[in-house]
C-alpha cells in the first residue's frame, strides 16, 4: 500500500462525524468525503478555486451545502474523473448532496425537492450515419 493515499477506514478514525459518497454527471464520476471541519476544500489535492476558476462552476459546488445552511461546518475531499468542468461541477454537487443525507437524514426532502440526489440522466446523443452529427443532416442541393 502506497504511503499517499489514506484508506477510507483510517478517516472514519479522524473523525467522528465521516460520510463518503459518490455522484455523477455526464461522463463525471466524484466520490467525495465530507467530515466536521471548518469548510476547507480539496478536489483531486487542489482548493476549490484553483479547480474551479468560474464562480458559476463554485456556487453549483456549493449549492447543498446553502440550502441545508450547512457552509463551513465540514471539509470536503474530492476526487473527480472524467467529463468536462460542468459534468464535474454537477457531479461533485450529488455526491456532497447524498454525503449530507449520510450525515443527517432530516436534510434528505429539502435536497430532494431542490433536485440535488437525483442524477441527472441526460448523455450525450451519438452521431448516426448518413448525419454529420446527433442530429445534424448533410447540406442539401435542390438543383
Amino acid at each position: 500500500m502506497s504511503s499517499r493515499r489514506t484508506p477510507w477506514k483510517r478517516w472514519s478514525m479522524v473523525a467522528e462525524q465521516l460520510a463518503a459518497a459518490t455522484g455523477g454527471r455526464k461522463e463525471a464520476v466524484c466520490r467525495a468525503r465530507l467530515m466536521e471541519g471548518t469548510g476547507r476544500w480539496s478536489i483531486n489535492g487542489r482548493p476549490i478555486e484553483d479547480y474551479f476558476p468560474s464562480a458559476t462552476h463554485r456556487m453549483v459546488v456549493s449549492e447543498p451545502l446553502r440550502i441545508t445552511s450547512t457552509e463551513g461546518r465540514y471539509d470536503i475531499f474530492a476526487k473527480i474523473e472524467g467529463g468536462g468542468v460542468t459534468g464535474q461541477s454537477g457531479a461533485l454537487r450529488h455526491a456532497i448532496a447524498r454525503a449530507l443525507v449520510d450525515l443527517d437524514p432530516g436534510l434528505r426532502p429539502a435536497l430532494k425537492s431542490a433536485g440535488f440526489l437525483t442524477r441527472d440522466a441526460r448523455e450525450k446523443e451519438r452521431r448516426k450515419y448518413g448525419l454529420k452529427k446527433a442530429r445534424k443532416a448533410p447540406q442539401y442541393s435542390k438543383r
